[in-house]
């Protein structure tokens, strides 16, 4: 079963410094058919204006991920982390028994992010934060592991308290690759442009796909493309 989720069609708002829209119920918006895809419960495509930002707020309890798709983010925390990740890579904060943290667009152009919250599978944890750079080159023409917390993947990737896998592939157009799920696991994948076809739905930049009770996921693209997934117990 796929499920498009076409952008147009989401939830979100305009706030002028953030244009925000959610693929699940979040802040003013409620669906209680999108609460969320196992234990994926946010996801938000956010455009963050130039010199704006979000100030500090407190999270418990949530692995947060961010992939840069355009710009740049900084990350501010008061356990003393600050750094800044760029268009293609990722960032990761494991709340924990609680963290205050701040995420600003010090660019001169505005920056454009996924954020992505997964329910832990253990609370209670000590807070962290982390990123690293994942070059796009790296995952041209197929998908590689950038957060986790399944045994079996790259020891590289950076790590998150649940039983989630955090995976980007860049395609050109009319290249084609495979990703294969698990029995029992669920997948929601965005573009983060272009357009692809998935088992014969096709999706464009920010749409949002739904899947489970699939075993294989073939994907092409019809134009240069960047695909994000999260695949969830």
């Amino acid at each position: 079963m796929i499920e498009l989720r076409p952008y147009n069609q989401l939830g979100g708002d305009h706030h002028g410094w953030l244009n925000t829209r959610h693929h699940f119920s979040f802040a003013d918006y409620h669906d209680p058919a999108r609460m969320h895809w196992g234990n994926l419960r946010v996801w938000n495509d956010d455009i963050i204006a130039a010199h704006s930002g979000f100030p500090p707020h407190p999270h418990r309890n949530m692995e947060i991920i961010t992939y840069v798709r355009t710009g740049a983010i900084t990350h501010v925390d008061n356990l003393g982390n600050k750094g800044c990740t760029i268009a293609g890579d990722v960032q990761v904060m494991s709340a924990g028994t609680g963290i205050v943290h701040g995420e600003y667009n010090q660019e001169d152009e505005e920056t454009r992010i996924f954020q992505i919250w997964i329910m832990p599978d253990e609370t209670g944890l000590p807070p962290s934060w982390g990123t690293r750079e994942f070059p796009r080159g790296d995952r041209a023409g197929a998908f590689v592991t950038l957060a986790s917390g399944m045994r079996d993947d790259a020891e590289d990737a950076l790590r998150i308290r649940a039983n989630a896998r955090l995976a980007a592939a860049t395609l050109n157009k009319g290249q084609s690759t495979e990703y294969h799920i698990d029995a029992g696991r669920k997948v929601y994948l965005v573009p983060a442009k272009g357009s692809i076809e998935v088992n014969g739905v096709v999706a464009h930049a920010g749409d949002g796909l739904a899947i489970r009770d699939e075993q294989v996921l073939h994907f092409s693209a019809s134009e240069d493309s960047e695909i994000v997934l999260v695949d969830v117990a």
